[in-house]
């Protein structure tokens, strides 16, 4: 077998020796068996490709020289080799070379080695390739626009797919040597080699030559990756005197495979493709994003191609790359051997469940207890989106790594009290786990999550990591738990309900024996038991904006989760205290009981004549769309009244109203100003804390006012509502 490096240039003019005999190669022919050129195509694969290769090659015109592994082919008799395999490397070589001597006007006895380069492929091809050798371009356009204009070039070639992808690599040759110098020079110098061997030398007949090719089936994305992730790893262990390639090359073929193939066929319903090739290049992302936190960056500014990723961090270049690789290694490993488990689906099982369950961690109904295949698979939703894996899931499966490497050092009930925790965490710092560039919290939470699945305590030394409201609470609930054990089931069953997903600062550690009282409470209607509420007072929180206020929802969780959960907001203790008191006044709830703490109120109220503006809350719904809870103010301190109810998140909308006017008279509510005014033919009415002005269209005058009779606390005592209906009736306005 010959290990002689040779360029495209010396090949020419190589005696050709297969053992028994020898003949002088005096010519390539690319056969009819063979497929079309491909390197040239436009698909986004293939353009991966021949970025990558042409950066190869950049750099071994530039840098250092580069061999392009073996070239196999069968020379004849007469000296002509047609290729088995590295077809497409020497079509791109023919095309570099060719680039080279017309591009720094090269003396055409130099170059004629070229028109030995041929396609039997097809007429066309052969023929472009004859002609190609003989033009030089102008160099003033792009080359494939230069040659298609050329008389030689016939209309119907554009259709032959190998002369269109020889076309499109020239195109990207120029573009990326335009500016080199000397590449003739580097060519000469063998900057580009490659082994040639003849088939005979590897004991293969003619007839098995046919076979291979007659195949036609190109390598996968996931075989040049396998072969391109071997070659990085021989190469570090030329440099450090280990043996790894081997072993990881055999465990991808074998307890890797294993571990996946249960996992095939990238989750989606279509027959078995029986390959795990895209599992395992999701996981390998997985495991490349975890090696960029840990680093202290953010995987957006490397972007997802794994060939990029497999060079950034298991090229022998790196520094870090054993480490690197023992990390992929580990990875890996520690979903093969789980102690007393035979797969990772019982495993997740044992600790993870759709609803509360034994203490078990409680999984978003969106997605699937197996983390493990949610994390490999992905998937169009019913929208037609594809279902990525979000960075909650990437933080709580690195968890759960954690563990599995380190599952002799901690126990498995001690794992499972800390999952809890991190999944707490996890559930109540959305805006925080974020790796955006320009605030990537990850790494510091990654960190922190080592911490506490291999130690249990929560290390108040790494900054910026979870959200400190629920740090805190973790940490007293750690210390409560460990004073109180046998209260656990109370505390993971409050943090378990849906209201609350792992906060449970509303009801509090002091006020544990009203868990069950809160989650009877829920079963009722969201919006009696906001009415409910405020019955005993206005549980409102004001958001950091200042003229923002957050209220609950009959409708949409959300606004219950921004009260329920500690935040920026102001109001979170007052928010807690009312909750308290209501929980107080029965051990179960129904509608019923909720009805009757109203309607009580409601009765109260009109019997006093007071009418704060809670009361108006409670019995008018116009105050309580079922939208997100939201309401502003931007003066509560002198105009309790004057809350406008929104129908966005943030912003004021043509849907925003003033609940009053929407009450007294909605069809007359002018949704251009935000719905702050009743609209009449001739006036319209606006509303003050203690009155409504009636102003004139023409001029905004003020031509009459509607008081509102108040104590001395400034509080309604008629029903404000009441008196504007008849105001309008009486003076007949439409």
């Amino acid at each position: 077998m010959s290990t002689i490096p040779h360029s495209f240039i010396d090949i020419f003019d190589t005696e050709i020796s297969d053992g028994e005999s020898s003949v002088q190669l005096n010519k390539i022919a690319i056969p009819l068996i063979q497929r079309d050129y491909a390197q040239g195509r436009m698909d986004n694969e293939v353009q991966r490709v021949r970025s990558r290769f042409l950066d190869s090659l950049y750099n071994a015109i530039t840098k250092e020289p580069i061999t392009l592994d073996f070239i196999y082919g069968d020379i004849d008799e007469n000296g002509t080799m047609t290729p088995l395999d590295g077809q497409q490397r020497l079509t791109t070589l023919f095309l570099l070379h060719w680039y080279a001597a017309k591009k720094e006007k090269i003396s055409e006895d130099k170059y004629a080695f070229l028109s030995k380069f041929s396609y039997e492929t097809r007429y066309s091809a052969r023929y472009f390739c004859d002609e190609l050798v003989k033009f030089t371009p102008s160099f003033e356009t792009a080359l494939s626009s230069d040659i298609k204009n050329q008389s030689w070039f016939p209309f119907d070639w554009k259709n032959d797919p190998t002369i269109s992808s020889m076309l499109v690599m020239l195109d990207a040759i120029d573009v990326r040597f335009k500016n080199v110098s000397d590449i003739w020079s580097a060519l000469e110098n063998q900057a580009i080699t490659f082994y040639f061997l003849p088939i005979k030398d590897m004991g293969l007949t003619d007839e098995l030559y046919i076979k291979m090719n007659s195949r036609g089936k190109p390598l996968t994305l996931f075989e040049h990756f396998k072969a391109e992730l071997e070659r990085e790893i021989r190469a570090l262990d030329e440099k450090t005197g280990q043996n790894s390639a081997n072993r990881i090359i055999e465990k991808i073929d074998k307890e890797w495979t294993d571990l996946l193939w249960n996992y095939r066929n990238s989750g989606t319903d279509e027959a078995d493709d029986n390959i795990i090739d895209d599992e395992f290049l999701r996981y390998f992302k997985f495991v490349c994003d975890i090696i960029c936190y840990r680093n202290g960056k953010s995987p957006q500014s490397y972007g997802s191609d794994v060939f990029n990723l497999l060079r950034l961090y298991f090229s022998a270049e790196n520094e870090d790359a054993a480490a690197n690789i023992a990390t992929l290694e580990s990875f890996f490993n520690c979903w093969c051997n789980i102690n007393g488990y035979s797969n990772p689906t019982s495993f997740l099982k044992s600790f993870m469940s759709l609803k509360h369950e034994n203490g078990k961690i409680i999984v978003d109904s969106r997605y699937k207890i197996d983390i493990f295949e949610d994390c490999i698979h992905s998937y169009s939703d019913k929208s037609g989106r594809i279902r990525q894996f979000p960075l909650n899931r990437i933080v709580l499966l690195y968890a759960i790594t954690v563990y599995l490497q380190h599952q002799n050092d901690v126990d498995y009930a001690d794992f499972v009290r800390r999952i809890r925790i991190v999944n707490n965490l996890i559930q109540n710092s959305e805006d925080e786990v974020s790796d955006r560039l320009d605030r990537n919290r990850i790494p510091a939470i990654i960190q922190a999550v080592d911490a506490i699945i291999l130690t249990g305590a929560i290390d108040d030394s790494i900054e910026n990591n979870f959200n400190v409201n629920q740090i805190q609470e973790e940490k007293e609930k750690i210390i409560f738990l460990a004073d109180n054990p046998t209260r656990a089931d109370e505390v993971f069953e409050l943090e378990d309900h849906n209201m609350l997903k792992g906060q449970i600062g509303i009801v509090g550690l002091d006020n544990l024996d009203f868990g069950s009282r809160f989650a009877s409470l829920f079963t009722c209607s969201w919006d009696k038991i906001d009415c409910a509420l405020m019955t005993i007072g206005n549980y409102g929180q004001q958001e950091r904006n200042k003229w923002r206020y957050q209220f609950a929802s009959k409708s949409m969780q959300l606004a219950w989760d921004e009260l329920f959960h500690k935040s920026a907001n102001g109001g979170f203790e007052n928010t807690k205290e009312i909750l308290a008191k209501l929980l107080e006044t029965n051990r179960n709830f129904t509608n019923s009981t909720l009805d009757a703490i109203i309607t009580a109120y409601i009765d109260q109220c009109e019997n006093d004549g007071v009418y704060p503006w809670t009361y108006y809350y409670v019995k008018y719904p116009v105050f309580r769309p079922g939208s997100y809870g939201k309401l502003s103010n931007n003066d509560v301190e002198n105009k309790p009244y004057m809350y406008s109810v929104m129908q966005t998140k943030t912003q004021w909308s043509q849907n925003t109203y003033m609940p009053y006017l929407k009450e007294a008279d909605d069809a007359h509510l002018s949704r251009d100003e935000f719905g702050q005014y009743l609209v009449y033919k001739d006036v319209y009415i606006a509303c003050e804390n203690d009155s409504y002005g009636v102003y004139k269209i023409e001029d905004d005058s003020l031509i009459d006012t509607i008081s509102i009779s108040q104590n001395e606390q400034g509080v309604d005592t008629e029903d404000r509502i009441i008196k504007l209906k008849k105001y309008i009736a009486t003076n007949n306005l439409k």
